[in-house]
């Protein structure tokens, strides 16, 4: 199933903070792995309930899943 990755507008500015190889090997993971299998990631609890995590390394990305497909056939 193929997915749509859209960055919120905040993911730019705390992108900015961090140092430019960690920059590159996050967005990388997000795009080689995050995005084949999201759904399988573990889900967040509490006031947070709807959003997954996502750890690279020492940072944890996290993110809602729509679980939409956006392909026509």
């Amino acid at each position: 199933m193929a997915y749509n990755l859209v960055y919120k507008k905040s993911v730019h500015r705390d992108l900015k903070k961090l140092p430019k190889a960690e920059i590159g090997r996050i967005l990388d993971r997000i795009e080689e792995e995050l995005i084949k299998k999201p759904e399988s990631y573990p889900a967040l609890k509490g006031q947070f309930t709807g959003l997954r995590k996502f750890r690279v390394g020492d940072f944890r990305v996290i993110y809602a899943f729509l679980g939409t497909d956006y392909r026509h056939s």
